[in-house]
């Protein structure tokens, strides 16, 4: 493989990294607890039910907070260790697992191959920072999303039927929702997985089905940003197929606390069979943008952010695959997927609703500006109520989602341009907030291909463990007829 597993060249650095990043955690560790204190809704549910002490946080507090104190002096010595370590380390690290099962090699000419794609944010912050989306148990829940990925689908088949109620309100189409995850899904991104221990517990999970991922992504410290990260892009991709090549991008404009994090491009080559010798190659790219700022009057500069991390985006797409295009390569897929934290039916949205990366690359659920396909739904959930009893299971959520009433309470409503929540958004049909993309275009080669959507899913699989709903694609590739 080009790629090396280490994100560091030699075994000496990788060892003083690591060495920072020990003495760094007794400090990472109380503020996490700390933050911690705050409760869950479904935490405050169970306290009341098992009347437990509120007064164990006022011992604990301080407690944790005498130990982030003592644990200054090594947390500098580990920043003054770690921060420099980050001028040689690479952006990601890579996974190379060898598995005994490969995906079939597609040749060309022949039959037609499928390709399945799935994008999930999974909201893996530190237990602290998870709770501002009522989220906490990172550990837990990391483990909770890699089964769910792997064996969702052992419980029920992928093309689990709508109600007829659903089908009547959204008319037929590709689009569906669904409680597994597709069978042997080829490609995963999932944002968010910013905490490193839960995107090394997913590469864990994940390796035996995926002989190839991509985790880690980011540059921390100050390297390749104008400001201090300390937390990763959160990006994670995992592949079926062999990955040939891979970089990383860092947006420079974020702002407030999301210039705390590393968040940019990742964008993947891989090789997916040959064409008369030459390659058939297909390219992902996975990102996460600007997150809103809630209700604020400066709402349209957080649009413009967005906006121009994705026309960077575009740009190092194009970079990226002039940079490792052969002479006489078949590109099956181009891919851009991710959270775009914006979606196609609030005003508040709308600069970023004609944005080029819709001119350039296919939306299967969009019609145009300001209006989706009657089956597509909304992809983030209103968090306050993502513990209750009608969206706990995947069964539950798909079929509350199927009503026009369960999506009204709880999917994230249409916003105005200050982030307000839109009251005029109380008219049906009412779709909610759909910021979870993915786009594909096809491109011009030796040998002409045909880019079919045969299905795209909306999928419960991940209820509990996170906030947005999960979305897949299939995409059918078939040899133009000459």
């Amino acid at each position: 493989m080009v790629l090396r597993e280490s994100p560091f060249p030699n075994r000496l650095l990788s060892g003083l990294y690591s060495l920072g990043q020990y003495l760094l955690f007794p400090s990472y560790w109380a503020a996490d607890c700390l933050l911690d204190l705050t409760e869950t809704t479904a935490e405050r549910q169970q306290r009341r039910c098992c009347r437990c002490c509120p007064l164990q946080a006022l011992v604990t507090g301080p407690l944790l907070l005498l130990l982030l104190i003592l644990s200054m002096p090594s947390a500098l010595l580990g920043l003054l260790l770690w921060l420099p370590m980050q001028a040689a380390r690479r952006p990601f690290a890579y996974k190379h697992n060898v598995l005994s099962r490969h995906p079939e090699v597609w040749e060309l000419p022949g039959t037609g191959k499928v390709f399945s794609f799935v994008s999930a944010n999974v909201c893996l912050l530190p237990n602290g920072l998870a709770k501002n989306s009522n989220l906490g148990q990172m550990k837990q829940r990391a483990a909770r999303i890699g089964q769910r990925l792997t064996h969702g689908e052992a419980s029920t088949s992928f093309a689990s039927p709508r109600s007829s109620q659903f089908d009547r309100e959204r008319g037929a189409g590709p689009g569906e929702i669904s409680v597994p995850f597709p069978p042997d899904v080829d490609f995963v991104c999932l944002q968010e997985v910013f905490d490193q221990r839960a995107g090394a517990h997913l590469c864990q999970l994940l390796s035996p089905f995926y002989e190839h991922i991509v985790y880690d992504v980011g540059a921390y410290g100050l390297q390749g940003c104008c400001t201090l990260k300390v937390l990763s892009s959160g990006l994670f991709l995992a592949s079926r197929y062999p990955v040939l090549a891979a970089q990383y991008r860092c947006y420079p404009n974020g702002i407030r606390e999301d210039a705390l994090s590393a968040k940019g491009l990742l964008s993947v080559q891989v090789q997916l069979g040959a064409a008369h010798g030459q390659r058939i190659v297909g390219y992902l790219n996975c990102t996460h943008l600007h997150a809103p700022a809630g209700h604020s009057m400066c709402y349209g500069a957080h649009a413009q952010i967005r906006c121009d991390q994705l026309t960077m985006g575009l740009s190092w797409v194009q970079l990226f695959q002039d940079t490792h295009a052969q002479r006489g390569d078949v590109v099956a897929f181009d891919v851009f997927c991710g959270d775009f934290n914006f979606d196609n039916c609030s005003s508040g949205d709308e600069l970023e609703q004609t944005h080029e990366i819709f001119r350039q690359y296919q939306d299967p659920c969009r019609v145009g500006p300001r209006q989706d396909r009657p089956w597509a739904i909304g992809t983030l959930l209103n968090y306050l109520h993502i513990h209750e009893e009608a969206v706990s299971t995947p069964e539950k959520l798909k079929r509350t989602l199927e009503q026009e009433e369960g999506r009204r309470t709880y999917l994230a409503g249409p916003i105005l341009q200050d982030g307000r929540p839109d009251p005029s958004a109380a008219g049906s049909p009412w779709e909610g907030r759909r910021i979870d993309y993915i786009l594909y275009r096809e491109h011009p080669t030796t040998i002409s291909l045909t880019t079919e959507v045969e299905k795209f899913s909306f999928i419960t699989q991940l209820a509990g463990c996170s906030d947005h709903v999960a979305v897949g694609l299939q995409l059918l590739l078939n040899p133009a007829p000459q």
